[in-house]
């Protein structure tokens, strides 16, 4: 049997989105008894019965005493947005930074390029919807992903002729921007994750504006993706759940896909099933979409009252990548190609996540040296604040500058960066050289770490 402190239970705090997803339903669930001082309780099996919601609630990820300790401290916490209030063990991390989780979105492009070629504008909305569908295996991955450092910077290239670029532009609170852009759309989003814990579970809101542009027709897509609830991410086996709708809107016509993801029910029914429709601008159903977000989607033709057309067949539009086998943190064969120097330009920024040495250290699955790396980086941040406080600056991102503009969610108000067109002009004028033995430098200062003061 795995000890506590194995990750391959499988654990994780809340792990999001970049990118990003709205409402709950009913779930099966068991209060745990038993436990003193844990009555009430929530354990939530969405994979088969009750018969070891008990056991999996004892189990927790951390030996008992860790468990205890850590529950004390986040009683404290409960109804609270707790983004960036909580300092958390690096056992519940993958080696993987937020920034690196918005990326993954990137990995089936393959369906913007069908849809800018597309000449039938709903069937186009199949395609992209699809697309922002692709990302929720990656989702449901039960890992945290390091925040990143302010001023942090991801980077992709040879993929599908993309070029990534996203940074840390905020530290409180915690946001990120990103673009990215080939020969067939533009994908520019600014995100803001807003938190609420619930005791053993927690409500992510993906508070975020979201735009892609198909270069071909023009056409602008707004995307509102429904919030994702993380459950037993103290006591039991933790799972994601990201119910309620999802909507793409084009801007440019007003013809939208409105899908539904159904909540986890009894023994796990509905869980990851999405249906929906493609509407044109007098709100008329022209295609339905139906599938799983963790494996496929399909369409089909339909009538004005959303009835499949005679003759019509059900056709698969997208099917997620064979997974690897015995995974220690769940990862596609992309999310590992993430990590890898084979997708980085060169010479690679050295602000970049993939230089974090925490990261790296998690990667070995060294415990130790990555939760001394987290803290020390951690504590340098601490620091460059002071150092811009008391020198009355402000930090400016590098690749994206904040805008004028507020942009609505259902989760509160945003504000907007824009990528500024310099990263561009910035690798027009470098040469190639290696990525490797260079150490992570997101810093502003150079003269503000804690060992450089002592």
């Amino acid at each position: 049997m795995a000890s506590n402190n194995d990750p391959k239970q499988g654990s994780g705090f809340f792990a999001s989105f970049a990118s990003t997803i709205s409402s709950l339903g009913t779930a099966m669930s068991k209060s745990v008894n038993g436990l003193i001082g844990y009555e009430g309780l929530q354990v939530i099996n969405p994979d088969g019965g009750t018969e070891d919601a008990e056991d999996e609630a004892r189990k927790g990820r951390w030996k008992q005493e860790d468990r205890d300790s850590y529950w004390r401290m986040m009683q404290n916490y409960i109804g609270s947005d707790v983004t960036s209030m909580v300092t958390l063990p690096v056992l519940i991390f993958e080696p993987m930074t937020m920034l690196q989780k918005m990326a993954e979105l990137m990995e089936y492009t393959y369906l913007l390029e069908l849809a800018d070629e597309c000449e039938d504008p709903h069937m186009r909305l199949v395609y992209a919807a699809s697309w922002f569908i692709s990302v929720y295996p990656a989702i449901q991955r039960t890992w945290k992903p390091f925040n990143p450092i302010l001023g942090e910077t991801y980077e992709l290239v040879n993929h599908g002729g993309i070029t990534f670029i996203a940074e840390q532009v905020s530290h409180h609170p915690p946001m990120s921007a990103a673009h990215a852009e080939n020969e067939h759309f533009v994908y520019d989003i600014t995100s803001k994750l807003k938190t609420k814990f619930l005791g053993n579970s927690v409500d992510i809101y993906p508070v975020g504006r979201t735009r892609l542009t198909l270069k071909k027709s023009g056409v602008v897509l707004d995307l509102v993706p429904p919030l994702s609830k993380a459950n037993n991410i103290i006591f039991g086996r933790t799972w994601v759940d990201s119910p309620g709708d999802m909507i793409l809107t084009n801007l440019t016509t007003g013809e939208k896909v409105v899908l539904y993801f159904q909540p986890c029910g009894w023994f796990g029914a509905g869980r990851y099933e999405v249906d929906g429709y493609v509407y044109d601008a007098e709100e008329e159903p022209k295609f339905l979409m139906t599938g799983k977000c963790n494996e496929f989607m399909s369409y089909q033709p339909c009538d004005s009252e959303g009835e499949p057309t005679p003759g019509s067949e059900l056709k698969e539009v997208w099917r997620a990548a064979e997974l690897p086998k015995n995974d220690r943190f769940q990862y596609t064969h992309f999310a590992h190609k993430l990590n890898s120097f084979d997708t980085a330009p060169k010479p690679l920024l050295l602000s970049d996540s993939r230089l974090r040495p925490d990261r790296m250290a998690l990667e070995q699955y060294d415990l130790s040296k990555a939760g001394a790396e987290k803290s020390r980086l951690e504590e340098r941040q601490r620091a460059e604040k002071r150092t811009r406080e008391a020198k009355k600056d402000e930090f400016k991102p590098k690749w994206f500058e904040l805008t004028d503009e507020k942009a609505s969610t259902p989760w509160g108000e945003l504000e907007v960066y824009r990528y500024n067109g310099r990263y561009e002009q910035y690798r027009a004028g470098v040469e190639s050289s290696d990525n490797s033995s260079k150490e992570f430098d997101p810093w502003q200062y150079h003269d503000d770490s804690p060992t450089a003061q002592t």
